[in-house]
């Protein structure tokens, strides 16, 4: 951990002066090259803080989400589980619970007339070996290599019984899409697989991949959705792939060929059927099936935990909702729901889930899906090992020492229980620790350089790992279609943008068409970390040059006891008001109070010097004209309103020897960073944050120094 950072501005009980603003000015500067730029260096205390090491073991740091009703979304599974994986076995509490002295386990924290190209999940987005399991999946890896003979064949392969309705669907569903030259057949309550003749005759006419997609395309049936294959111009050619698909889909699909920039191709859409049938009650019933379960993963990233369970169950990963996305480096409980999938055949995977990192709970049928945001916060238990003051180097302080250390916490601690934290986004914000960080990508987005921003994100890692080799092989040579063959199966991102380019090249438009095969949450997560990297260097100047009270032109909520997370903040600006001299002069809004807003279009910028700074900082960036809508990425940033400081709730904590506390090395993770130390400090502390705050700022700030 790196050395204390001065606190930007004053402590209430001491003199602002512009030399301390100068101080965290510099501060920042000498961070330009490093993560820590993206989180500056003010805080709003001036105590000293201390050193530590946090996530030492992944139980360190635990995560539970707060529900809309105030609750945590464990405690109704408590009846149902003992916790996550790692949980200690014969109802014993987790080593954590151990130190913190609970007697329960309490954890935190494009659009043309002819329709809309649909992306599609990539393949990898199925693992039959899960669905089918290990020997079958590997018996129908064989059969496949047997269909590769040029002539057609009518061998059958059978994938054994399903018993279970929606179980077949998923089956069907899923071996249709990793392998689209496939027919799937139910016998009852068999399902037998062979090569699809439509496929064969489709690839004598256009490319595998593009037969491939073709039947994708075909098999997901969205509604008002087309696919374009590649350019085109043999009139010949053309007329013999419109005959075959009218012959073969035509009930389906209707196609026309048009041309662009001297290009011409052909694009299929699928048939208006008028009015929409009406379903009846039992497929209404069969369609809307939602269930809701209280997921607790392990060192894992929120996606990357939706995607094996996507696998495992048959489904798509957009068949997941939740509220918010929860830390990899933590034990975490959330909130989810699954459509398309029954109670009963999700606790028929549970077992298998465990062996993956993920424990599921509280299990039930719900009426509908988890909207983003619809959460209250989250709740925090963490752990800070081996404690020393700063200056202290890797000696550890004993006896007096540690009487001068446990008064340096509690100093720290109730400093920030009473005042707060600076609002800043998180690393995580912006990709931390990787060779370019999201805010570049983002950037580029909003000037609208599509082929720069495909070569940001393709920036390879220091290392040889097969995904920095792949990103490297693109950008040395440019060929999407190697690149794609070199790129791991789990890198859905990185191979749905490659198969795109391979399929529209790697100029504006290909890159274009790359951006706009992500789903959107993913193509906007780009300009919102540019947008929390402009914010987060806002309010350190705020601090720095206006100081620790409301101010003329500062911007307030006019209603008082709003929630003023992110989530709430994107708001009508007919809510925020503007403070007066009056109100400057008497004191009628607290530096609690003040809000600035993230870049967008529809929000109001502070009526003061920080609204001038606004201005010259896009400008900068080349921004100084962005209507910060990127209309061939169907992005559209109207901004929000965030609070400059955030306040930790419910905050408490606990110091003791480590050895006293380490609990003989309970389960929950390995021991992450090296060995213990023995007869140190541990700090336990446990808190609530509003959803969109980060734990590891709030911490930052008791510690005063970079995590």
């Amino acid at each position: 951990m790196n050395a204390p950072r001065p606190f930007c501005g004053a402590d209430d009980l001491l003199v602002y002066t512009p030399h301390a603003a100068l101080q965290c000015l510099d501060e920042v500067t000498m961070k330009q090259d490093s993560d820590a730029v993206n989180v500056p260096a003010c805080f709003i205390s001036s105590h000293e803080g201390f050193l530590g090491s946090i996530k030492t073991f992944i139980r360190d740091f635990v995560v539970t989400e707060i529900d809309v009703n105030g609750q945590q979304v464990n405690k109704a599974a408590a009846t149902e589980t003992s916790g996550c994986a790692s949980s200690c076995k014969n109802s014993e509490p987790p080593a954590e619970c151990k130190e913190n002295n609970h007697s329960s386990v309490s954890h935190d924290a494009d659009v043309s007339d002819f329709g809309v190209d649909v992306s599609l999940p990539s393949p990898g987005s199925f693992d039959l070996g899960v669905i089918l399991g290990q020997s079958v999946s590997d018996e129908l890896e064989q059969f496949v290599l047997t269909l590769k003979d040029e002539k057609p064949t009518k061998q059958e392969l059978s994938l054994g019984s399903f018993t279970d309705k929606h179980h077949r669907a998923n089956v069907h569903r899923a071996v249709r899409h990793r392998f689209p030259f496939l027919m799937t057949v139910t016998i009852q309550p068999e399902i037998r697989v062979r090569e699809d003749p439509d496929y064969r005759e489709l690839s004598q006419l256009v490319t595998e991949d593009e037969a491939e997609d073709f039947f994708r395309f075909i098999d997901a049936k969205v509604r008002g959705s087309s696919y374009t294959f590649g350019p085109d111009d043999n009139k010949e050619h053309r007329t013999a792939v419109h005959h075959f698909l009218s012959r073969r889909f035509g009930k389906l699909v209707e196609t026309k060929s048009f041309s662009d920039q001297g290009s011409t191709a052909i694009s299929v859409r699928l048939r208006e059927r008028g009015r929409p049938k009406k379903r009846s009650a039992e497929e209404r019933k069969e369609e809307d099936v939602y269930t809701a379960f209280t997921l607790c993963k392990e060192n894992l990233e929120t996606l990357e935990a939706i995607s094996y369970m996507a696998a495992a169950l048959g489904v798509l990963p957009s068949d997941f909702t939740y509220a918010g996305i929860k830390d990899k480096r933590a034990i975490t409980y959330q909130s989810m729901v699954v459509k398309k999938v029954s109670p009963q055949r999700l606790k028929e995977k549970t077992a298998e889930f465990e062996k993956r990192g993920m424990r599921l709970s509280h299990v039930r049928s719900v009426s509908e899906p988890l909207r983003l945001g619809r959460l209250q916060g989250n709740h925090f238990d963490l752990v800070v090992r081996d404690l020393r003051p700063h200056g202290a180097g890797d000696a550890h302080p004993s006896g007096v020492g540690h009487t001068r250390l446990a008064a340096l916490v509690k100093e720290a601690v109730e400093n920030v229980k009473a005042r707060g934290f600076v609002n800043y986004y998180g690393p995580q914000r912006f990709g931390s620790g990787q060779s370019i960080q999201s805010d570049r990508v983002g950037l580029a987005l909003l000037k609208e350089d599509m082929v720069s921003a495909v070569r940001l994100f393709f920036t390879p890692e220091e290392g040889d790992d097969p995904q920095s080799q792949a990103k490297r092989h693109f950008l040395q040579t440019d060929n999407a279609k190697e690149s794609l063959a070199l790129m791991p199966l789990s890198k859905a991102r990185e191979r749905l943008m490659l198969r795109a380019m391979n399929r529209y090249g790697t100029g504006p438009d290909g890159c274009a068409q790359a951006w706009l095969s992500l789903p959107h949450s993913m193509r906007v997560f780009y300009p919102h970390a540019y947008c929390s990297r402009v914010w987060n260097e806002a309010v350190a100047h705020r601090l720095a040059t206006l100081g620790h009270s409301a101010r003329r032109g500062d911007l307030v909520w006019m209603q008082e006891g709003q929630n003023r997370t992110e989530d709430a903040g994107e708001t009508n600006s007919t809510q925020i008001h503007v403070v007066t001299d009056q109100e400057e002069q008497g004191g009628v809004y607290t530096l609690g109070q003040v809000l600035l807003p993230m870049p967008g279009n529809t929000v109001k910028y502070p009526e003061n010097a920080m609204g001038t700074w606004y201005q010259e900082r896009l400008a900068r960036d080349g921004l100084d004209n962005c209507r910060f809508r990127v209309g061939s990425l169907k992005l559209n940033l109207p901004g929000c309103y965030r609070p400059l400081l955030a306040l930790p709730r419910n905050l408490s904590y606990q110091l003791h020897r480590a050895a006293c506390g380490e609990g003989g090395g309970g389960g929950g993770g390995g021991d992450v960073t090296g060995e213990r130390k023995q007869d140190s400090l541990t700090l336990t502390l446990s808190f609530d944050l509003d959803s969109s705050c980060y734990a590891t700022i709030c911490l930052r700030e008791i510690m005063k120094c970079d995590l």
